[in-house]
């Protein structure tokens, strides 16, 4: 019988997502849960942030981007074991990060209108972990013009934003972005292209 080695016996980190979450998977198909959690528990470390930067730029509001999240890295160790090596992390674990986003939504319509601010506490936490580590587009862009284009982001058709927002905001490569939204890699740059023209139309030179 093959023996796995606890998480974190080698000094050396784990070199990428992949080669870690195949670890909690192995751990776990072991039987072995204590130490498969402590593994998951780096692999939340490794991705939370970005996960946050998705699902606030996504939906636009903080606590939700936070809940999304949570529900997201749940719904994760419950899939764990039917993670597929030979496909990209990024794109399995982005895919299920879109369609907690996309449930966030649903729900959303169905709350009464003074819940809307329930979260709002939360924002200014959520959004320094969400923009702690900012892209090479935000870089680019001050302030005032970054939340213009966040705010025309958000008004995009659905997948003309998913696009974009993996694309600028992720920063995955038109592959990934096929395998995490189940579309070819032609149509995904198809759906760029009219996202970034729809926002050109709107922003102009700030884009």
């Amino acid at each position: 019988m093959t023996r796995i080695p606890p998480c974190g016996a080698s000094l050396e980190p784990v070199p990428n997502p992949v080669a870690l979450a195949a670890e909690v998977k192995a751990l776990l198909v072991a039987g072995r849960r204590d130490e498969a959690s402590e593994c998951f528990g780096r692999l939340v470390t490794l991705w939370q942030r970005r996960a946050l930067r998705l699902a606030f730029h996504y939906l636009g509001n903080a606590g939700d981007a936070d809940d999304a999240v949570q529900d997201a890295f749940v719904k994760l160790y419950a899939h764990m074991t039917t993670y597929r090596a030979d496909l990209s992390f990024d794109a399995w674990f982005s895919r299920i990060v879109v369609n907690t986003c996309l449930d966030q939504l649903k729900a959303r319509r169905r709350l009464p209108a003074w819940s809307a601010g329930l979260h709002d506490s939360a924002r200014d936490l959520v959004e320094s972990l969400a923009t702690h580590e900012p892209s090479a587009e935000r870089r680019m862009l001050g302030r005032d013009a970054w939340r213009a284009v966040s705010d025309a982001v958000r008004h995009l058709p659905a997948r003309q934003r998913e696009v974009f927002v993996l694309t600028h905001l992720d920063e995955q490569p038109p592959q990934a972005i096929a395998q995490a939204l189940g579309m070819s890699p032609a149509t995904v740059r198809v759906h760029l292209f009219r996202a970034l023209r729809r926002l050109r139309s709107v922003l102009g030179d700030r884009l």
